[in-house]
């Protein structure tokens, strides 16, 4: 059945670790004859265009190998955008129906070394299963929860015994060894791939609070935060990001970058401080947000950077983006030094 809607998994508000924004990367496949492997990493679900096609037959948007006609069985190896704990995984058959593959299976590895210089024919490596063989339907999301407590940097995607799979994502938390930096750093704790996350918002109408947070600059107007148009007079929309690690921030850059008819107003930032494991309602008014960025103009398409924050060293876990009265914002950078967890 295509486009078969069913209730998303918890472990799907963790960040993708298998998008191609973040950094990942498909390396290498055993054949990707009529859709490129690197498909799998694109954003949404893959779309169906009829009358598409290539020199080599229907265009898709996913990975799709060709009919195999000798024993065996297809797979892609993909670089996680960032070293992460696995926690779900959704293997997408979108608009895959006569040539989707009936069975898949997901094994990770940990490659510690440069990641330029990995081989994936390496007899070195050691690959551990994580997801066993499982059937596949057409046209359907597949998640699957899983329980692994280590640290991976690469997966290999094998489908039995091949076909065509639109989109793999990863679900996890990013891991990175705080132990190496050091206090006098000055860190972007505000970095998906540092393990920063937004976690709440008031609105994210028109594109995902976690585009803020994604490396570069966003590629166009959908790549960032933005709300609907709100009629309310005095209106102000907000976004909270729990930061890579707790620290006093020191710098900011809030960019609007593509954002020129809808770019907010104003906006102002503020910190909060939770320790971790606490089960805090962070959408509770009753909470004590310390300011840290008064009202500030902003201007259409530019990066604002404010290199005068908080005058003291207090400590912040979260920090909320206010927005007046709405519209959009494409990134957010937060530059400070790490404290001591609570």
């Amino acid at each position: 059945m295509e486009n078969k809607t069913i209730l998303k998994p918890e472990f799907t508000n963790l960040i993708n670790l298998a998008s191609e924004r973040l950094g990942a990367k498909a390396l290498v496949c055993s054949d990707d004859f009529f859709a490129e492997k690197e498909n799998l990493l694109k954003p949404g679900r893959g779309i169906f265009i009829a009358d598409k096609y290539t020199d080599r037959g229907k265009w898709m948007d996913g990975w799709e190998s060709r009919r195999k006609r000798i024993a065996g069985h297809d797979w892609c190896i993909i670089q996680l955008g960032a070293p992460g704990i696995i926690r779900g995984l959704d293997i997408d058959t979108n608009h895959f129906l006569g040539n989707h593959p009936p069975f898949a299976s997901v094994e990770v590895c940990s490659f510690e070394g440069d990641p330029k210089t990995f081989l994936p024919e390496s007899k070195d490596l050691v690959w551990k299963e994580l997801l066993p063989r499982a059937p596949l339907n057409p046209g359907s999301q597949h998640f699957f929860e899983v329980s692994s407590a280590e640290v991976w940097t690469h997966l290999r995607l094998n489908i039995f015994p091949d076909g065509g799979v639109a989109r793999l994502k990863v679900y996890g938390e990013v891991y990175k060894n705080w132990n190496s930096v050091k206090t006098t750093d000055l860190v972007d704790l505000a970095a998906a791939a540092n393990g920063a996350k937004s976690v709440l918002c008031n609105d994210m109408f028109f594109s995902h609070m976690d585009n803020l947070l994604m490396p570069g600059r966003g590629v166009n107007m959908g790549d960032g935060w933005e709300t609907k148009r709100n009629r309310t007079p005095n209106n102000r929309d907000w976004v909270i990001v729990k930061l890579a690690h707790r620290a006093s921030l020191k710098e900011a850059l809030v960019d609007t970058c593509h954002f020129k008819g809808n770019y907010p107003d104003t906006c102002s930032l503020e910190g909060l401080d939770v320790a971790p494991g606490k089960d805090t309602d962070l959408s509770n008014a009753g909470l004590k947000w310390t300011t840290i960025l008064p009202s500030t103009k902003l201007a259409a398409d530019k990066e604002h950077l404010f290199e005068t924050l908080f005058a003291g060293d207090e400590a912040f876990s979260h920090i909320r983006l206010n927005i007046f009265p709405d519209g959009g914002v494409s990134r957010l950078r937060l530059y400070g030094h790490i404290k001591p967890l609570k």
